[in-house]
């Protein structure tokens, strides 16, 4: 296990005056690593937009059984999970690691608010590993090189990219990001994607203002796409079933009439 440290080798300065995203996607799946001021956005979008409660909570569940479905079904022992985000129940080397302790993990995230938290994910059975890299999205040949020091790059890895495309602002170069980074694993590898749309059949009409909000009182900036642009992220890849739905609706641990639609998009790919 290990834990690089930003280069410039200086304190960590964390904003408390300013909501953030990490922050505030805590507060709303219920855990205590926020702020006042991360709270009182949080509510203000909530109250615009009430579902982001449940959307927080359908993405957390989402990762879940994603990890369990590759670990356990389709034999994946390697995780490089892009924007991670604050620490919290089952994080992804805890899942993977329960059904195979000799899984591999590699967290990336460049948020000064998750390095604080960074030790907590860096715990690992004796037989796997588990690293964090602190590196930014929009530099993925940073990330595949300093992922490489605990990845086999040439074995297949699961791609982990949980509501972190949204943070990149333009679609081609999210799109050149996702690329990059699956040029790097080899078949059989897997893309795994969360991603907030304004599509009304996933009843996200309300994302618009909310976001809107949220760009002007809170950081970093987001973005929504419709179900077209998060399709094409997964060009050149085979989608799984069920596809690219509701994240609440991948793969459920309980079929039910009842479940909620959230305007989170979620889908599984295997590259051929």
């Amino acid at each position: 296990m290990s834990e690089h440290q930003r280069q410039s080798g200086g304190p960590t300065r964390v904003d408390t005056q300013v909501a953030h995203n990490a922050r505030v996607w805590n507060y709303w799946i219920g855990g205590r690593d926020n702020h006042e001021i991360d709270q009182k956005v949080g509510d203000q979008v909530a109250s615009m937009f009430p579902v982001i409660r449940e959307v927080a909570r359908a993405d957390r569940a989402f990762l879940g059984r994603a990890v369990r479905f590759l670990a356990d079904e389709r034999g994946v022992r390697q995780f490089l999970d892009v924007g991670t985000g604050l620490p919290t129940l089952d994080n992804t080397h805890e899942i993977a690691q329960r059904i195979a302790p000799e899984s591999r993990i590699v967290y990336v995230d460049n948020d000064p608010v998750v390095l604080v938290h960074a030790r907590t994910l860096l715990t690992s059975t004796p037989e796997g590993a588990t690293d964090y890299v602190d590196a930014d999205v929009h530099d993925p040949d940073s990330v595949v090189r300093r992922a490489a020091a605990t990845l086999h790059l040439t074995r297949p890895v699961a791609v982990m990219m949980l509501g972190i495309l949204n943070f990149v602002l333009d679609t081609d170069r999210a799109r050149g990001i996702v690329r990059t980074l699956m040029s790097a694993v080899p078949s059989g590898s897997y893309l795994v994607v969360t991603h907030p749309t304004t599509d009304a059949d996933l009843g996200g009409q309300g994302n618009v203002e909310a976001m809107r909000f949220w760009n002007d009182n809170a950081t970093p900036p987001i973005t929504a796409r419709t179900r077209a642009e998060v399709t094409s992220f997964f060009d050149g890849l085979d989608i799984l079933a069920p596809g690219l739905v509701s994240c609440a609706h991948w793969r459920p641990d309980a079929v039910s009439d009842s479940a909620v639609t959230v305007p989170q998009f979620g889908a599984v790919a295997v590259k051929p």
